[in-house]
């Protein structure tokens, strides 16, 4: 009885280690994204924590609404995971110019998705691109 005991006590820890570790990246990370949804580019330059290189006006042309990935209207967060070798967990994120997110069968809409892989550091939780 107490060696059935351990063993699910063992795989319920194990469970939920790998179901909850990357739970504040994610929280962060939809945060950053619901501003970036919102158009609210001053919140979403402020949750970035940019370097003093990564200016208001590269992070506009990133993420505005003229910008590379822009506009962004919806966004799913595809996969968390944490790259061989490195202190950050990689977030790969589809983003729509649409709201809501198209479906997979809107071949139209579909094809403007983009998939983004950025980067949070744990410590801080500012972002990054990898790379």
């Amino acid at each position: 009885m107490a060696f059935t005991i351990a063993a699910l006590t063992l795989v319920t820890v194990v469970v939920l280690w790998f179901t909850f570790r990357y739970y504040p990246e994610k929280k962060v990370a939809e945060r950053f994204f619901n501003a970036v949804v919102a158009g609210d580019m001053a919140q979403a330059y402020q949750l970035w924590k940019p370097s003093a290189s990564y200016t208001m006006n590269d992070f506009l042309a990133d993420w505005g609404p003229q910008g590379y990935y822009g506009p962004v209207k919806s966004y799913a967060i595809e996969r968390l995971r944490s790259p061989r070798g490195s202190t950050s967990v990689a977030v790969t994120v589809r983003v729509s110019p649409y709201s809501p997110m198209p479906d997979a069968s809107d071949a139209e809409k579909s094809r403007k998705t983009r998939v983004v892989e950025v980067w949070i550091l744990p410590r801080d939780k500012s972002f990054s691109f990898p790379p």
